[in-house]
């Protein structure tokens, strides 16, 4: 399997099924948009033949200063937002759970994330988790809940890069 950045004219997506409407019509639907407009660029997980089991996207945000956590704005400078990296998506298709994907898919973003830290920065990863499950997932790495937000999530850079 291999993870690369989508290209509508190979990556095979009508089949693709993660069980959350919303995130299935994101990759057949709006990805392409996304990515022609620069809003969001989609990598997408594929097997053999180009088929696309999962997939994440990543955009800059900016997030404000007085949303993190006490013990986070403490080591940063005070400026009214701070800049980050938005996982605005990450999904894996129904057929290929239970397989460690999920986690491939999350640690490649992490590490696509980082080796762009250099030159483009930020103070932190945010994700946006769906449901429980999710928050789960996410927490089970490191990522923190945003104290006025328990579905937005956060991991600082200095997290990021011990993990790399």
């Amino acid at each position: 399997m291999v993870i690369e950045r989508l290209d509508t004219t190979q990556h095979e997506r009508q089949s693709f099924s993660c069980g959350i409407q919303p995130l299935d019509d994101y990759l057949k639907k709006r990805a392409n948009q996304d990515l022609k407009n620069w809003i969001a660029v989609p990598y997408v997980l594929c097997e053999t033949q180009s088929i696309v089991v999962g997939y994440y996207t990543l955009s800059s945000i900016s997030v404000d200063f007085g949303e993190f956590p006490e013990e986070v704005t403490r080591r940063l400078s005070r400026y009214p937002v701070v800049p980050a990296t938005l996982i605005g998506r990450l999904a894996l298709d129904v057929r290929y759970r239970k397989q460690g994907l999920g986690e491939f898919l999350l640690l490649d973003a992490l590490n696509r994330i980082f080796r762009q830290a250099d030159k483009i920065a930020a103070a932190a990863v945010i994700v946006d988790a769906k449901d429980g499950e999710a928050r789960t997932f996410y927490e089970r790495y490191g990522f923190i809940s945003f104290p006025e937000r328990e579905d937005r999530l956060f991991l600082t850079m200095k997290a990021v890069k011990k993990l790399f």
